[in-house]
């Protein structure tokens, strides 16, 4: 069975955690669930087309493609042997992995072994030298996350209604150095938003953080290759970290954050057992001074604290946070409609006009909609909550009339005319009343709709009643339709327009 080709999102991600994160091709590997070599095959790529990652985020995925693959450069059969032993030595120093290894001895050597072939040929010598190495935790390598089993409880002073907080617990591998905060819930925003504040107390970024493999961040969750959310990966992406969910039901992989959570529970919420909190606020407070105390505290086996073991090991590693916090923000796929803009929260936003019928991926925070094409982005504008309103851009609007789109103003109210004069006046009105006549296309396409769902002649003397009584918005119309109001007499004459003449009424000739 052919293997599937791996995504350019999961090929641009791999390039991101090397290439700017830093991360080596195992750790990338970990974290994308794909294997260590693919990653190496992809970093090739990039190098030998001369694109590093400020060149590789400019590109659209098409671009990055065609950049990517190359033919490959025959090789002679005939092979020189590197130096396993010395190979076998390298790796023990730090960062140091075997797809560099094989760039330093190919870079050199027109007859060198592939890599898949030098990776085992070293594995079968390393394998001769029986020899094992205890796994340690790197110093700002990785981040543990988890939630805390134990609730504590907010009460509601005008109520007396109880909620649980739930306690959020974060530790450091190498240090233990600890954080822990209370969340109203375990939702996605609680999740992410106690991570974000976890990465201020440590004053940096690990190279890993290591979750649960809960709903709230794990789109797809797999004991293999767990998927997560987008506005998880977004959010790792912003502090320039990779994500590397622990497998289910196996406490093992996260020791460290039991570790703490224990801990957690016995100095910090035991001592809070019999106060009374009247505000998540309240409690923050409480947890933030019992948590300087629990960072303090010697070690019983080792010198010092976990303070000094951070201040020591992990600080100096970490990389430095991002100059502006992380906005949580959702995703939303939307498909354009023809008057090129796509909706959200019952309001419509424009994007290119170019992208009519196409499918674009819209990030959404509290003030901004932003929208993304082919990963690059597209559109900006302030969010609205103006149920049925635009937002358009005068830079997504055609210079021209829209001779690629299949309809228009004109042909909109060629087509009521063909019909009667009355679909005519109300194809004439939905276009006469938005700011910019694409923006009555729904409503005209509504009436389409309806034409061929109630016949033309229905549609026509539905129109003239709406008409009639100064109602001709697509709403009415239909409600007219399906009351059967259109086969009732006339009980007023049909008025000539459904709108007052003035200056500012464009008509239908302008339309030609």
């Amino acid at each position: 069975m052919p293997t599937n080709r791996v995504t350019m999102r999961r090929i641009r991600e791999a390039l991101r955690l090397h290439l700017q994160a830093g991360l080596s091709y195992n750790e990338v590997g970990l974290a994308l669930k794909i294997s260590k070599s693919v990653v190496g095959k992809y970093v090739l790529l990039a190098r030998v087309a001369g694109v590093d990652w400020d060149v590789a985020q400019t590109l659209d995925d098409e671009a990055l493609e065609t950049w990517l693959y190359r033919p490959a450069v025959p090789r002679s059969s005939h092979q020189l042997a590197p130096d396993f032993a010395v190979v076998h030595q390298e790796l023990k120093r730090a960062d140091v992995t075997l797809m560099l290894l094989w760039e330093e001895y190919a870079r050199d050597n027109a007859l060198a072994y592939k890599y898949t072939s030098f990776c085992i040929k070293y594995r079968e010598f390393a394998q001769r030298q029986l020899r094992s190495m205890r796994q340690i935790h790197v110093a700002g390598e990785k981040l543990f996350v988890d939630y805390a089993g134990t609730t504590v409880p907010i009460v509601n002073a005008l109520t007396g209604e109880i909620t649980a907080a739930q306690i959020f617990v974060a530790t450091l591998g190498a240090s233990n150095y600890t954080f822990a905060c209370a969340t109203p819930r375990q939702t996605t925003a609680d999740w992410i938003g106690a991570q974000v504040l976890a990465l201020e107390f440590i004053g940096g970024v690990p190279r890993l953080i290591v979750p649960d493999q809960t709903r709230a961040l794990i789109k797809r969750p797999d004991r293999y290759e767990p998927e997560p959310n987008r506005t998880y990966e977004e959010f790792a992406k912003h502090y320039g970290c990779a994500l590397l969910a622990a497998r289910p039901a196996h406490p093992r992989d996260k020791p460290k954050v039991e570790g703490a959570v224990l801990l957690v529970q016995r100095w910090i919420l035991a001592r809070l057992r019999n106060r009374r909190f009247f505000s998540l606020g309240e409690l923050n407070a409480a947890i933030a001074l019992l948590l300087v105390d629990l960072n303090q505290r010697p070690f019983k086996k080792l010198p010092g604290c976990r303070r000094s073991a951070f201040e020591a090991l992990d600080a100096p590693a970490l990389r430095p946070l991002p100059s502006a916090r992380y906005a949580i923000s959702r995703w939303k796929t939307a498909k354009v409609n023809i008057d090129y803009h796509v909706e959200f929260e019952g309001h419509y936003y424009s994007v290119p006009h170019r992208l009519v019928g196409a499918k674009v991926e819209l990030r959404v925070s509290d003030s901004l909609l932003e929208g993304f094409a082919s990963n690059q982005r597209v559109a900006c504008h302030a969010v609205s909550l103006v149920r049925g309103g635009f937002t358009t851009s005068a830079d997504h609007m055609p210079a021209s009339h829209r001779a690629h789109l299949e309809w228009s103003p004109a042909k909109l109210i060629d087509w009521g005319q063909r019909i009667g004069a009355s679909t005519a006046a109300v194809v004439t009105w939905q276009l006469e009343h938005r700011p910019h006549p694409e923006q009555g296309y729904r409503a005209c396409l509504g009436l389409l709709a309806l034409a061929r769902k109630y016949t033309p002649q229905r549609l026509e003397a539905a129109c003239a009643r709406g008409l009639a009584i100064r109602a001709a918005t697509l709403r009415s119309v239909t409600n007219i339709l399906k009351c059967g109001l259109d086969r009732q007499p006339a009980l007023f004459p049909v008025a000539s327009s459904a709108v007052n003449d003035h200056e500012n009424v464009r008509g239908a000739d302008h339309y030609h």
